[in-house]
């Protein structure tokens, strides 16, 4: 959970870029590509030219941003477990894995179970990872070190952002979170890559991500 990464959201397909100069510039940067948002289109139906893709940028970690919107309700949600599962065990048999970003309405119970119960009971871990989103399990009431626990098997990648006043979004350990608990609680899940997102900034982002770099660097992740 100490090098220099980087999470690709979306970046091949908003700018049509080739995997390969991807990869290049990174490299040239020393950048490794941990994580990537891929459409969830793309993962059903062009799954090998994904993972393809995924071997060129050299990234084990095949993820979407959120749940498709027409599975959210209580009567669709099954669909989403039978539509991917394929996919995920395609991922899975090219030894990488296929990962779901959670935002708040997951940890919402719709009669007496949440959907982040029903993601992992429908798929295994080695089928479905979870980039656990820290603001957003905040944001549902969740308490982050339990749900750390309850998906220590998932939990290769994290993105870690705080909360303040009124919900703002605050680079880590800037905000109100325990953020101290919070890190325990990911070291002891395994957690591989802790990657720093804030999706709103106050202030210029670099600055932001510089803030969030240097208080987690003075506590010995860098």
């Amino acid at each position: 959970m100490r090098r220099w990464v980087t999470h690709q959201s979306r970046f091949l397909q908003s700018v049509k870029i080739k995997p390969e100069t991807l990869r290049a510039m990174c490299d040239e940067l020393s950048l490794q590509i941990a994580l990537t948002h891929t459409s969830p289109e793309r993962i059903l139906y062009e799954t090998d030219q994904v993972i393809e893709e995924h071997n060129i940028l050299g990234c084990d970690y095949i993820g979407i941003g959120a749940m498709p919107d027409k599975y959210r309700s209580r009567d669709w949600y099954g669909y989403f477990a039978s539509d991917f599962r394929e996919a995920a065990r395609r991922i899975a048999r090219s030894g990488k894995l296929f990962m779901y970003h959670n935002h708040h309405f997951e940890f919402e119970k719709t009669d007496g179970k949440r959907m982040i119960e029903r993601l992992i009971e429908d798929f295994s871990p080695e089928e479905l990872g979870i980039t656990l989103d820290t603001y957003w399990v905040h944001a549902a009431g969740a308490d982050v070190c339990e749900w750390s626990d309850k998906l220590k098997d998932r939990l290769h990648c994290v993105h870690l952002k705080d909360m303040g006043s009124d919900k703002q979004m605050e680079p880590v350990m800037e905000g109100n979170m325990n953020f101290t608990g919070i890190l325990k609680a990911l070291e002891n899940a395994n957690t591989k890559y802790l990657l720093v997102e804030q999706d709103v900034c106050q202030t210029s982002p670099f600055d932001c991500l510089q803030t969030s770099y240097n208080n987690l660097a003075s506590l010995g992740y860098r």
